[in-house]
C-alpha cells in the first residue's frame, strides 16, 4: 500500500498535491490504457475507489492491457478497483456501470469522461462508419454517462464531471481541418458548458481538461508516422497530475468559478505550483514539442 506521504507525488513528477482522494469514488470511461489509466493510477495513489469501464476485455493484438489488468495496477498502487468490460455506446452498460459503483462503493463522488475516438481524415475521406464511431463515443456516450450519474454524483455533495475534451476555439482553422473530428470533439465541450450552466445549484462542478502538447497514447502511436509523432510528446503524467489537481481543487479555479471551465494541463499545474514542466517530457525539449491541436 502507498503511504500518505508517498501519495502527495509520483515519482519523478514536480507536481505536489495540496488535497487527497482517498476513499473518494471516480468512475472512468476507456481507463484500461494511456490518459486514463494514468489518471486512475495516480487517483488510486490517495487509495481512491476506481470504476474503470472499457470495451478491451480481453487482450488485443495491436493495444497493450485490458480493463482487469489496468485494475490490478490501481490495486497494487493503493486504491481499490472494479473493472467492468463496457461500452459507453450501449445505454445498459453504462446504466450498469453507474449502477454497479453506488453497490460497491456506495456512489460517486467524479465521473471523468475519458473515451474517445479520432479520425483527423477531411470531409471527402471520412468513412461515415468513423463519423458515427466518434458522435457515438465522444458526444453520446459523454452526455449519457454524466446524464446516468447525476443523481449519485448530487448525493456526493461535491461531484465533478470531468471530460477530456478541448475548449472551444471557433477559429474556423479547426473545422477546416477534420471537420468530423471537430464536432465530436467539441460536442464533448459543449457537454461540459451546458451541464456546468445546468447543475449549478446542483453543487456538481462540471469541467473539460485539455494537454498543451501531444500525449504519448496508443492512439497516436497507432496513427501514421505515429512511432515519430510520439518523440515530440509528453507522457500521459501530465494529464493524470493535471486532472488530480482538478479534481482535489489544488489548481485554484484562477480565480474564478470552480465549475465551466476548459483547463490545459499547464494551465491548472501552473497554478498548483508547478513551475517546471521538463520531468513530463520524453526526452525531446520542451522547444521541439508539438503542441495540441485546438489550442
Amino acid at each position: 500500500m502507498t503511504s500518505s506521504n508517498d501519495a502527495l507525488h509520483a515519482p519523478g513528477s514536480p507536481y505536489r498535491a495540496a488535497g487527497s482522494l482517498h476513499r473518494k469514488t471516480i468512475l472512468i470511461s476507456g481507463g484500461s490504457r494511456g490518459i486514463g489509466l494514468a489518471i486512475a493510477r495516480r487517483a488510486a495513489r490517495d487509495g481512491a475507489n476506481i470504476v474503470l469501464m472499457a470495451k478491451t476485455g480481453e487482450p488485443h493484438p495491436k493495444l497493450a492491457g485490458t480493463v482487469h489488468t489496468a485494475a490490478r495496477e490501481l490495486v497494487d498502487a493503493g486504491g481499490q478497483a472494479l473493472p467492468l468490460v463496457g461500452d459507453v455506446r450501449r445505454d445498459e452498460d453504462v446504466a450498469r456501470a453507474v449502477a454497479a459503483a453506488v453497490e460497491h462503493f456506495g456512489g460517486i463522488d467524479a465521473v471523468i469522461n475519458n473515451a474517445s475516438a479520432i479520425d483527423l481524415s477531411r470531409t471527402d475521406d471520412v468513412d461515415m462508419k468513423k463519423y458515427d464511431l466518434m458522435q457515438d463515443i465522444n458526444v453520446r456516450g459523454t452526455f449519457l454517462l454524466s446524464k446516468l450519474a447525476l443523481p449519485a454524483l448530487r448525493a456526493s455533495g461535491r461531484g465533478h464531471i470531468l471530460t477530456l475534451s478541448p475548449p472551444l476555439n471557433l477559429d474556423p482553422y479547426w473545422a477546416g481541418k477534420h471537420l468530423a473530428y471537430t464536432m465530436a470533439k467539441y460536442g464533448m465541450s459543449l457537454t461540459t458548458l451546458g451541464l456546468a450552466e445546468e447543475l449549478k445549484a446542483d453543487g456538481i462542478s462540471v469541467n473539460s481538461l485539455w494537454p498543451c502538447t501531444l500525449i504519448d497514447t496508443a492512439a497516436i502511436r497507432n496513427m501514421p508516422h505515429g512511432e515519430v509523432m510520439v518523440q515530440a510528446a509528453r507522457g500521459p503524467q501530465i494529464m493524470a497530475d493535471a486532472a488530480h489537481a482538478i479534481l482535489t481543487g489544488s489548481n485554484l479555479a484562477s480565480g474564478g468559478a470552480a465549475t465551466g471551465n476548459f483547463y490545459t494541463d499547464e494551465q491548472v499545474l501552473a497554478a498548483a505550483g508547478v513551475t517546471d514542466f521538463r520531468p513530463y517530457s520524453l526526452g525531446a525539449p520542451e522547444d521541439g514539442l508539438v503542441p495540441d491541436i485546438f489550442l
